[in-house]
């Protein structure tokens, strides 16, 4: 079964537009299938991850391009760097659009030759698991505003439901293959991560405490980032936290959420917040290992809240754009969950686990009103099972509308 996505689209305009196209994104999130069913006259496929031709990639490029033609998809090209100058020069020298697909997962290895080699040349995509409204088969579903408008057939889900969605994740197998074992593949993706993108980075001798790393990190979801925290929890430095944190967050694996400042905002925590890009994965590796247990731990308001803001950032990127949000929290310790910035415009949010939203829940988007900026509508996440006015300018949201 294949769940058509959002993107689709996108990457039709796009090959349409620039001589190259890449879908950056971690692990198994479907980037090479979604190409593979994209619209475009046949082109050869290869791969860099079988290490003969990889082998071929990086010491010989130019018998490489005589072999495998362009037009021609590459997956995984941040193995072979070396690629990237001749793929440059075919660009200059064919002048032809959607010449070269290519995916990669390895982002830390990889935008530094793309930036240098083919800045205006290639257009790059970011993909993450499946959307809720790509596993509903409507993945022309826009990048998400507060609205009281219906996403298409979208129905409430009870309590049940909503941590089961959570928990299961989001990797595309986890739901094309129904005798796919749940903890069986997330132990197989962290050790191919493991394996094949941290190695390269990571003192072999550190190999376990980076595993004791992620999930002292993945506990942390939803939580302000502290780098002395994390480093006082495993034994390392500072330092090293900071640059195991960035790996996580270029591999796709983790979004540190900014607050939000302008220059009235002075008395606000710069601190970002850490949240994990597949619930799923945050719940292996804490230990959450069925849906019922979720639902009832310490974690479940966490998670979902997790849950929430990965769909939201889904949305944008999936529609090809980079969305401009933000949490807000000032040293008096009032917080907004979430503030979407579009059009000189300020959206609030907060996110709630709970069916019955009140007005108090939406007490502290008053504070906006010094931000000498234009107030959008609020919205209010959660159980709900239809969107209805919960005060003036503020909308309860069904989790099933993000």
């Amino acid at each position: 079964m294949y769940y058509k996505r959002s993107l689709s689209k996108i990457i039709e305009n796009a090959s349409n537009t620039f001589p190259a196209v890449l879908i950056n994104g971690p692990r198994q999130v479907g980037k090479t299938t979604l190409f593979e069913h994209s619209i475009s006259k046949s082109r050869e496929y290869v791969s860099l991850d079988d290490p003969r031709i990889r082998s071929l990639a990086k010491t010989d490029p130019s018998l490489f391009f005589k072999t495998y033609k362009p037009p021609i998809l590459i997956d995984e090209v941040q193995y072979a760097p070396e690629l990237f100058p001749y793929i440059k020069i075919l660009i200059d020298k064919e002048k032809k659009n959607g010449l070269f697909w290519l995916t990669g997962s390895q982002i830390f290895h990889l935008m530094k030759n793309v930036t240098e080699s083919l800045a205006g040349r290639i257009a790059i995509l970011s993909l993450q698991g499946l959307s809720q409204s790509e596993k509903n088969m409507h993945p022309e579903c826009l990048p998400f505003l507060p609205s009281f408008e219906l996403r298409k057939n979208t129905s409430a889900l009870s309590l049940e439901e909503t941590y089961k969605l959570i928990w299961k994740g989001s990797y595309p197998r986890l739901l094309t293959e129904s005798t796919m074992d749940w903890e069986l593949f997330y132990d197989s993706y962290v050790s191919a991560y493991l394996e094949k993108d941290v190695r390269t980075l990571v003192n072999v001798a550190q190999e376990h405490n980076f595993l004791k790393f992620l999930r002292v990190v993945a506990a942390r979801t939803g939580q302000l980032l502290s780098y002395s925290d994390i480093a006082s929890d495993i034994g390392i430095s500072v330092n090293t936290a900071k640059s195991w944190i960035s790996i996580l967050e270029t591999s796709g694996l983790i979004f540190l959420l900014q607050s939000y400042s302008n220059n009235i905002t002075i008395r606000t925590i710069k601190t970002p917040k850490l949240y994990f890009l597949d619930a799923g994965l945050a719940c292996y590796l804490t230990g959450w290992d069925n849906a019922k247990v979720l639902e009832n731990g310490a974690m479940n308001g966490a998670m979902l809240e997790t849950y929430v803001i990965s769909e939201i950032l889904k949305s944008y990127w999936h529609n090809g754009k980079e969305p401009k949000i933000y949490f807000y929290r000032d040293k008096n310790q009032k917080e907004i969950d979430l503030l979407i910035e579009k059009n000189d415009t300020l959206y609030p949010i907060e996110i709630k686990r709970s069916a019955n939203p009140i007005k108090n829940d939406a007490k502290n988007f008053d504070i906006l009103k010094s931000f000498k900026k234009n107030i959008g509508l609020g919205a209010v996440i959660c159980l709900i099972d239809t969107p209805i006015p919960l005060m003036e300018g503020v909308v309860s949201v069904p989790l099933t509308y993000i």
